[in-house]
């Protein structure tokens, strides 16, 4: 610990010296992320609104071309799960940086026909985005007293206040809506699908479940245990509801393992054409064996673009600067998949203001020739990292067969063209 704060001192010394060329805020972001980089979990009116809690034990941040060495942290554990625990260092760096930031934002008139993010301005984590005839449902993780949130739009841009939509939790389920996360909605016939995670009362682990409604916005279950869930690996989050072009069904989920020290891996498993029962057995496709992913891969969303499967997902921990967003390529719906060497693909934006911190758990949208990507970041305020999770959206073009995303962006953007009867 001497050695390593003596050296620590040497590193203090030189940065100071790069101080004079550089901003305050990235200074101060740059010295203290030196000594560490890790996020906290953080609450809502005393209701814990982490979806996908996160055990980091090795992150790599870079700011202005500079790699910051890599830090072990202390990790706290909170309604059950695993976070890593807040240094002030980091906590006092991203809180300088973010409130210079917000500080010197104007609130900006936007001209017809362009949106500028965060498209909602609502506690939003882990959005998913289903369309419906002519209207867009966003659905989200527990906030606002709420266990899943729903909220539609008809632009993708001017969204309404989000509602409940499961208003009872079903009896396998403990009542406690702090635990719910991650909803995803699929439409089959004239009835819809939730697939979304919350706490088993008889195993205490996150497990997935599964209720139904005749509209998109309304859901119940009476379901006496969870669709899936495997307490042995940690429990089952953040389910991803997949339809190929065949018509098949697939769900696609990841064991909770870094809530006890294992290792996280991203599964696969066939459904039933009702999309009401699992077929076959589940299929490992990914694991977090990647420096950046740090100790947790989590927030599965499968896409097929030019007839090939990209399965995307994000990394690290979600509470921090870490947090990203990366892809895999697949070779069927099935695997085996590959990850990408560009990863990550979506990341924190520090080097410049306005930051943006911890952008991920990504939901993918075709409209009309366009894919967007759907995603939380940190709300950044005043005074520094914000408690809430707002939504964002950006393109993503193409390019080679590669996803390439368009953001984070904080400037005006041009509103997505929607097809007119689509």
């Amino acid at each position: 610990m001497v050695a390593w704060h003596k050296q620590n001192t040497k590193t203090t010394v030189r940065a100071a010296k790069l101080a004079r060329r550089l901003t305050l805020p990235v200074v101060a972001l740059l010295l203290a992320l030196l000594v560490s980089a890790c996020g906290d979990q953080t609450t809502t009116s005393g209701t814990t609104v982490s979806p996908t809690t996160a055990a980091a034990t090795v992150s790599g941040t870079t700011v202005v071309s500079t790699t910051v060495a890599a830090s072990t942290a202390a990790s706290t554990t909170v309604a059950g799960t695993t976070a890593p625990a807040t240094t002030a260092a980091t906590t006092a760096a991203v809180t300088t940086a973010a409130s210079t930031a917000a500080a010197a934002q104007p609130s900006p008139t936007l001209a017809p026909g362009y949106f500028q993010n965060p498209v909602l301005k609502e506690d939003f984590p882990d959005p998913y985005i289903l369309k419906v005839g002519n209207t867009f449902y966003a659905y989200a993780t527990n906030a606002g007293g709420k266990k899943i949130q729903v909220t539609s739009s008809t632009d993708l841009v001017h969204w309404k206040t989000p509602v409940e939509a499961l208003p009872v939790l079903p009896p396998w389920a403990t009542i406690n809506s702090g635990l719910v996360w991650a909803p995803e909605v699929t439409q089959i016939g004239d009835h819809f699908n939730l697939y979304f995670t919350a706490r088993d009362s008889t195993s205490d682990k996150q497990c997935v479940g599964l209720a139904t409604g005749t509209q998109p916005d309304n859901f119940s279950s009476n379901s006496a245990q969870p669709f899936v869930c495997h307490p042995q690996d940690g429990g089952d989050i953040d389910q991803d509801i997949f339809r190929d072009t065949d018509g098949k069904l697939y769900l696609y989920f990841k064991n909770d393992g870094n809530c006890c020290g294992l290792a996280t891996h991203i599964y696969v498993q066939e459904l039933t054409p009702d999309g009401l029962n699992l077929t076959g057995q589940p299929k490992e496709l990914l694991s977090n064996d990647a420096a950046w992913e740090g100790a947790v891969i989590e927030a599965p969303s499968m896409f097929k673009h030019d007839n090939n499967y990209y399965l995307f997902f994000s990394g690290n921990n979600y509470a921090g600067v870490e947090y990203a967003v990366g892809y895999a390529t697949c070779q069927t719906a099935l695997g085996p998949c590959q990850q990408a060497s560009e990863n990550p693909i979506l990341k924190s934006k520090l080097d410049k203001q306005p930051v943006v911190i911890g952008p991920g758990h990504q939901a993918l949208l075709q409209v009309g020739n366009q894919t967007w990507m759907f995603y939380h970041a940190w709300e950044v305020t005043s005074s520094g990292k914000g408690d809430r999770r707002l939504m964002w959206m950006d393109k993503v073009n193409w390019v080679n067969g590669k996803p390439v995303v368009q953001g984070p962006t904080t400037s005006p953007q041009p509103d997505p063209q929607i097809p007119t009867g689509s």
